[in-house]
């Protein structure tokens, strides 16, 4: 099957300042795809009908790319450098780097961020008495075990799949800000350097100045 042209009509990114939808923004910026952010407010008392139109499970981002409409962070990325690419963000499979890749990129939703949402919630929105809960605090747990795997990749290469940036650092960004800024999980010297180098990334601040703006707060 043919690859589609280069050049491609704007794609509308369903999303918020900090939410999942900046990793996807932040992949657009390195890859130079033409998009626009359609802010969604989590907490409003109102429903947002459209919003609820494309993703009645009511959770964000959700793309729409010329027909196509995808929820979950990773799988939206996946698509898009499949769809848009090649790009240096994804090895090629017979790439040695590429099992690394391949294990971060997902490691960083499935094995790190979604866990770090029971302790989230637990703390920004629970009553004082139960902010930490047996679940919350169980989730944190699992989260920090599976951090010795991003310390152990980190303390032998500049990036999460060897030495050049790839989306699996797209991943594990986020999720390393989310639970260090709202959940209560403690970075080390290493994780720190290692989001100075992502962070300071123009694709980065592009997307988040970006995001900041379509929700009123840049």
């Amino acid at each position: 099957m043919a690859r589609p042209e280069k050049a491609t009509p704007t794609i509308t990114v369903f999303g918020g300042s900090t939410s999942r939808s900046l990793r996807v923004t932040w992949l657009m910026e390195e890859m130079g795809l033409p998009y626009r952010i359609r802010p969604v407010d989590m907490l409003a008392e109102q429903e947002d009908a459209e919003f609820l139109a494309v993703n009645p499970a009511r959770y964000i981002p959700v793309m729409l790319d010329q027909g196509v409409t995808m929820v979950e962070s990773i799988a939206i990325m996946e698509y898009l450098m499949a769809r848009y690419g090649p790009t240096p963000l994804c090895p090629p499979p017979d790439d040695a780097t590429f099992p690394a890749y391949q294990q971060f990129l997902h490691l960083g939703e499935a094995g790190l961020a979604t866990l770090m949402m029971i302790p989230l919630v637990s703390r920004q929105f629970g009553p004082e008495a139960e902010r930490n809960n047996w679940g919350a605090e169980l989730a944190l747990e699992m989260v920090q075990r599976r951090q010795k795997l991003v310390r152990r990749k980190l303390a032998h290469s500049l990036y999460i799949a060897g030495e050049w940036f790839t989306a699996a650092d797209i991943s594990v960004t986020y999720a390393l800000q989310l639970g260090g800024n709202y959940a209560g999980l403690v970075l080390d010297d290493i994780e720190l350097a290692y989001l100075e180098r992502t962070s300071a990334r123009s694709a980065y601040k592009r997307a988040l100045e970006k995001s900041l703006a379509a929700v009123g707060k840049g």
